[in-house]
């Protein structure tokens, strides 16, 4: 397929068969998976996983590539194109009977506010696998005390088991990007590690948590919790939030949403 990559897309195509090969082995693609992947580009992938699935929809942004994407993939099995920015689209929409494996190798210029976006959607995934700059997937799997550790780490851990499955250098793609890749497995949990009463009170609280991360929580989180309230907890105020687990958080959380006007405790509970 011949198409110039799109700085604006961040368009960068895979084309190292052994890599491909260990990523479609990695997705274990079977004939009743219900599979979505996000910005098939070339169809590195796609073909291979639409010949083993017998159908897959993908969702592309850039209309030069639809027509020679549906060519390629012509005898290959059924393939349904959405052409729409995968941050604005339904995904859930697109679930029969099966909830959607969602694949890709995601756009590095947007993949953490992409993450977020399918965050909002896993009731309706079972997992996903993803191509991404390695600095993101090693922000994703994180733990606490690291660098690495932030917002990104402590709100997709909450939702998904984090599977960091292996590296790819620039040299498999082309254009080559200046960083290194990694492939990522995301299983969204059934029933998920720690209770939070108000899920919108845990994304303010860690959003505010992270925005300077040399603030201690005294200071970070001033206007949601005061210091006493945080000690009350067993957390100690003066840390920062880098420091904290998932439990440490659900804790903040919960009792910042105990305390919000005209919240009555069936519906702190839900």
């Amino acid at each position: 397929m011949s198409h110039t990559p799109r700085k604006r897309f961040g368009q960068h195509f895979l084309h190292d068969p052994s890599v491909i090969a260990r990523i479609v082995a990695a997705i274990q693609p079977r004939e009743s998976d219900a599979i979505v992947e996000i910005g098939p580009g070339q169809g590195a992938i796609t073909v291979s996983l639409l010949q083993t699935a017998g159908r897959l929809q993908v969702v592309e942004l850039d209309r030069d590539l639809i027509d020679p994407l549906r060519e390629q993939c012509r005898d290959a099995g059924e393939l349904i194109i959405h052409n729409a920015d995968a941050l604005r689209f339904d995904f859930c929409r697109l679930t029969g009977d099966a909830s959607l494996r969602v694949v890709g190798n995601l756009p590095y210029n947007i993949s953490t506010p992409l993450l977020f976006h399918l965050l909002s959607q896993v009731h309706c995934i079972s997992d996903m696998h993803f191509m991404l700059q390695k600095e993101v997937v090693d922000r994703l799997a994180a733990a606490p005390g690291s660098r690495q550790y932030g917002r990104l780490s402590v709100m997709v851990q909450y939702r998904c088991k984090v599977s960091p499955l292996f590296t790819i250098g620039p040299g498999a793609f082309q254009p080559p990007p200046r960083v290194e890749s990694a492939f990522v497995r995301l299983e969204p949990y059934r029933e998920l590690p720690v209770d939070i009463h108000n899920e919108a009170v845990l994304k303010t609280l860690v959003r505010q948590a992270f925005a300077q991360r040399r603030k201690t929580l005294r200071n970070a989180l001033r206007g949601i919790l005061e210091e006493e309230a945080i000690r009350s907890l067993g957390i100690d105020p003066s840390v920062r939030a880098e420091m904290l687990g998932l439990s440490e958080f659900a804790a903040l959380a919960n009792h910042a949403a105990s305390r919000l006007p005209g919240v009555t405790n069936e519906e702190k509970d839900v």
